[in-house]
């Protein structure tokens, strides 16, 4: 034996068999992690693609029908509902109706797909005719902002409508302080003890939204979100703190938006509340940017999905909402 170059041990022996391969693989994302985010508009027979999002879908609710029947089939942990009205006015008057767009879309996933997790987006972006994501008010300074508080008694009637319909779960995403515990009295006052809340807790100001308002028609008529959504640029440590708020007003599963460039706090609130369900957000810009270069033939399109996927559970995140969802649920099928 040549014991000069004698290596003992040689990582590559559980590189070189595929089936070694997989026998030790650490992470896996299988399609009951994953939620599939869907836009629901008004109309029959509606499947209009978004131009900024190929593969990706307004439709109607008879075309909902078939989406979730697939998607239940194909073992897809849930979908998470956005409700594209046919009119819009200043409070978002539409989510807070039970003829509204989001409770009829609710309705017809628990009739179609009884067995799929149905969750619903509380916001107020896709409803108004401004793009805010709540009620607008001029402050003494001159300056038009969203008003924290009367959005959240709008929350409330909003969270109930959506509970009433059948929704499984709810999922707050304006960045509201407060919202989680305005949410959770008004589901609990309700008699909906049993609906848990998925907190977009972490959600950053972010410019990898950008195909997501051409997707739910909610782009802001004037000014940005930054007054209510987390600057990009602060201390990973106010991440924790927006956590620790949403947590103590009662939130079940906390987020963090967008995921790949934030996997950093991903990382940061899995270690620090273990005890608590994460998910990440695999945001339109992140979609949208993978689909272009794969269009053009310069990377791999289904290893670059896996690889981020993996990358995100990784992270620690054990639920990842992804337009990719359905093709990878495929995939594994």
């Amino acid at each position: 034996m040549d014991f000069e170059n004698f290596m003992p041990i040689r990582p590559r022996r559980l590189r070189h068999n595929p089936a070694v391969r997989r026998l030790v693989t650490e992470y896996r994302v299988t399609p009951e992690r994953l939620i599939m985010p869907l836009f629901v508009c008004e109309g029959e027979n509606v499947k209009v693609e978004i131009p900024s999002m190929p593969e990706v879908y307004q439709m109607s609710l008879d075309v909902l029908e078939e989406e979730v029947r697939e998607l239940e089939s194909l073992g897809v942990g849930g979908v998470i509902l956005f409700g594209i009205p046919a009119k819009k006015d200043e409070c978002g008057s539409d989510a807070m109706s039970a003829d509204g767009i989001i409770a009829r879309a609710v309705r017809t996933v628990k009739k179609a797909a009884p067995e799929l997790l149905c969750i619903t987006d509380v916001c107020f972006c896709e409803y108004t005719s401004h793009g805010h994501c709540g009620i607008l008010k001029t402050f003494p300074s001159g300056v038009t902002d969203v008003d924290n508080d009367a959005t959240l008694e709008i929350l409330r009637k909003q969270t109930l409508i959506q509970a009433e319909a059948g929704v499984d779960m709810v999922a707050p995403s304006g960045m509201m302080d407060g919202m989680i515990g305005a949410m959770r009295e008004a589901l609990d006052g309700g008699g909906f003890t049993r609906i848990p809340i998925m907190s977009y807790a972490v959600k950053y100001a972010s410019a990898f939204y950008g195909p997501f308002r051409d997707a739910a028609d909610s782009a802001p008529q004037f000014g940005d979100r930054r007054s209510y959504q987390m600057d990009f640029a602060a201390a990973a440590e106010s991440a924790l703190r927006e956590v620790e708020l949403d947590v103590a007003e009662g939130a079940d599963i906390i987020m963090v938006k967008p995921a790949l460039a934030y996997l950093d706090i991903v990382r940061m609130v899995h270690e620090n509340y273990p005890e608590l369900p994460l998910a990440a957000y695999n945001v339109s810009g992140e979609y949208s940017m993978v689909k272009a270069a794969a269009q053009n033939g310069w990377i791999d399109e289904e290893r670059i999905v896996d690889e981020s996927l993996i990358a995100m559970t990784r992270a620690g995140a054990g639920i990842i909402l992804t337009y990719w969802a359905k093709k990878v649920a495929r995939r594994m099928k």
